[in-house]
């Protein structure tokens, strides 16, 4: 496949559909790293079976979607996903296809519920990352941290959207940070609270003058900090803040503090009395979402961890928070 981003070989038959679903993909603003991965997986499978033309017959399609030993229910469910997705594409392209049920296909073994920080935990963990020492192993580490997990909650940022950040992205005169090219390809601006602006021009007064292009949070090479690194911190920190972790896969996960920081946004909206359907927009541009869509999944999580909530927002603003439909 042509294409700098996946210097990806897809050799099937299907391999020309698959490149223009990676592209159409991609035109909408997905990345699609992992899904192109998954694609040439699929093609590969396809090349071992001998496909001999364009299409996807129900016995491979069946084959390809049989548990194999010891695979994870995760990823099985993902598999079963790709070969349904590039089924659904080339019907819609007039191509023969078997397109599995989705009811019969795999599912994933874990259901998304990210762990929600209470606002207590929140003060201890940044109490704590506060304190940290400088040491020889890590001499910018005290520095740094204490406003990458700000930010993290503060702004309900991604990991690699802080540490991503430029010198020239962080307009510390007007309190705003340019996020170039983040999830959806696109580039956006956050204004962060007054007091964090405020420590984040203490903190670049700490580095004195330095290029536009320079990262922001530096290593001690001048390069951008692993995520590695945030996540190892993260784990010392719960551990000092006597905040239980379920381990591997289980959480809190560094990705949970953007739930947090999204929870405790409504809850604050609702506890001042504002209309929280009119606030989902607001919130889905601040946290770079492509829509709504993918924010209302903080209505129901806000609701769950506060079940008042539910009655007293439909008594004020009607029914905001769709109830869940269990199967």
């Amino acid at each position: 496949m042509a294409n700098s981003k996946f210097p990806l070989q897809f050799r099937s038959p299907v391999a020309p559909l698959i490149e223009r679903l990676i592209q159409e993909k991609q035109a909408v603003g997905y990345k699609y790293r992992s899904g192109a991965e998954a694609l040439e997986r699929l093609d590969r499978f396809l090349v071992s079976e001998a496909l001999a033309k364009c299409e996807l017959p129900r016995a491979l399609v069946l084959k390809w979607l049989a548990k194999r030993p010891h695979e994870s229910a995760v990823n099985h469910s993902k598999r079963s996903h790709t070969i349904r997705q590039l089924a659904i594409f080339m019907v819609k392209q007039g191509c023969a296809a078997h397109v599995p049920d989705p009811h019969q296909m795999a599912k994933g073994g874990s259901s998304f519920s990210p762990r929600i920080l209470t606002h207590a935990e929140v003060r201890r963990l940044l109490d704590v990352v506060d304190h940290f020492k400088p040491s020889g192993h890590s001499p910018l580490r005290h520095l740094i941290m204490p406003e990458v997990f700000r930010l993290l909650y503060g702004c309900g940022l991604r990991v690699s959207e802080v540490l991503n950040l430029k010198v020239g992205d962080v307009d510390l005169g007007r309190g705003v940070l340019t996020l170039r090219q983040t999830k959806f390809g696109k580039d956006r601006q956050v204004p962060p609270a007054v007091s964090l602006v405020q420590r984040l021009q203490r903190f670049d007064q700490e580095f004195g003058r330095r290029p536009e292009s320079a990262y922001f949070f530096p290593n001690l090479c001048g390069g951008h900090w692993a995520i590695s690194s945030v996540y190892e911190t993260y784990r010392k920190l719960l551990t000092r803040s006597g905040i239980s972790h379920g381990g591997r896969g289980k959480g809190p996960r560094v990705h949970d503090l953007r739930h947090t920081f999204a929870v405790h946004s409504l809850l604050r909206w609702y506890r001042q009395g504002a209309d929280l359907d009119a606030k989902l927009p607001v919130l889905a541009t601040y946290m770079g979402h492509l829509s709504v869509v993918g924010t209302q999944h903080y209505l129901h999580l806000t609701a769950e961890l506060f079940p008042e909530i539910t009655a007293r927002s439909e008594t004020h603003f009607g029914d905001v928070i769709p109830r869940r439909v269990i199967s």
